[in-house]
């Protein structure tokens, strides 16, 4: 038996950070793993629990192929450790922080075993939710608005849509109950 990869989507603000912060709390008693990522961007108290590179590590994490995935987004590269395979084959669920861009070689890889999930918030809100985030310039984050009516115009029609734009609580739930309530992909 195969676990499953639970890929979740959305934009630069949409709350996946957060969302995988409270899943942590929740599924600390489940088969499922929520995988760090490598990007090369120094990290934020706020923001995700991520890996901090340098670009020459990351190179050297490509060269050695120790990426199961990993793509260019926003001015920085995110990777996810090639762990991730072992996890699955252990029959064990594993939760990423994928990219939408990065969907159709993910599905390549991992094929009926990929879920993906997309976490959609509406563009006023990921506005205020970037302003306070305090990372980006206001033409940064004009750009990753507009960047997030595009891609939405394009989702993926199979993901499990998770509508972050209430209570936070509202969006774990849905995530929660894609993750605990899916059948078992059998390899």
């Amino acid at each position: 038996m195969s676990g499953r990869l639970f890929y979740l989507m959305g934009p630069s603000g949409s709350g996946k950070d957060t969302l995988l912060r409270r899943c942590r709390e929740r599924l600390i008693d489940e088969p499922c793993l929520i995988a760090p990522r490598y990007i090369t961007r120094e990290p934020d108290l706020l923001g995700e629990n991520h890996l901090c590179l340098s670009e020459a590590e990351f190179d050297q994490r490509v060269r050695l192929g120790t990426f199961a995935l990993y793509w260019s987004a926003n001015g920085h590269r995110y990777g996810i450790g090639v762990e991730i395979d072992q996890w699955l084959a252990m029959g064990l669920d594993v939760l990423v922080n994928g990219s939408r861009g990065h969907l159709q070689q993910a599905r390549a890889r991992y094929g009926e075993r990929l879920v993906p999930l997309l976490l959609q918030v509406k563009p006023e809100t990921l506005r205020q939710r970037l302003l306070a985030r305090g990372r980006e310039s206001a033409a940064q984050i004009a750009a990753r608005v507009e960047r997030a009516r595009r891609l939405a115009a394009d989702s993926p029609a199979d993901a499990q849509v998770i509508d972050n734009n209430q209570e936070l609580e509202q969006a774990l739930g849905q995530l929660l109950s894609a993750i605990l309530h899916r059948e078992e992909v059998v390899s």
